[in-house]
């Protein structure tokens, strides 16, 4: 096994410890925002050193393009935007389902 391998095996293991991990905590997680909240060092971390250890791969075999570069750069900043976006959009939506507002509830007992 090379250095590459080496250094790819581990940002490999890295990220699948991280994606475990993250899978055992939504599953203890006491409620869906917290679920949600959890996804956050996966789509964070994970999938990016999942790109960055195919791109030293790629330019182990076949040498420094810079093409892959951009594109995996494009493609960190894209899922870290896509999962912020969706993140706040998917919180938001299970707050207004699940808190429930005394203030509102107790007007409409009086009523």
């Amino acid at each position: 096994m090379t250095i590459t391998e080496i250094i790819v095996s581990v940002l490999v293991i890295l990220a699948t410890v991280m994606v475990v991990a993250t899978a055992v905590a939504m599953w203890r997680a006491p409620d869906a925002l917290t679920r949600v909240n959890l996804m956050g060092p996966v789509v964070g971390v994970g999938v990016p050193l999942l790109l960055v250890g195919k791109l030293i791969m790629d330019w182990s075999t076949t040498g420094f393009d810079l093409n892959n570069l951009i594109r995996a750069i494009v493609a960190i900043a894209g899922v870290w935007v896509v999962a912020s976006v969706g993140s706040y959009y998917l919180g938001r939506s299970i707050y207004g389902v699940t808190v429930v507002d005394r203030k509102v509830e107790n007007e409409q007992a009086y009523r």
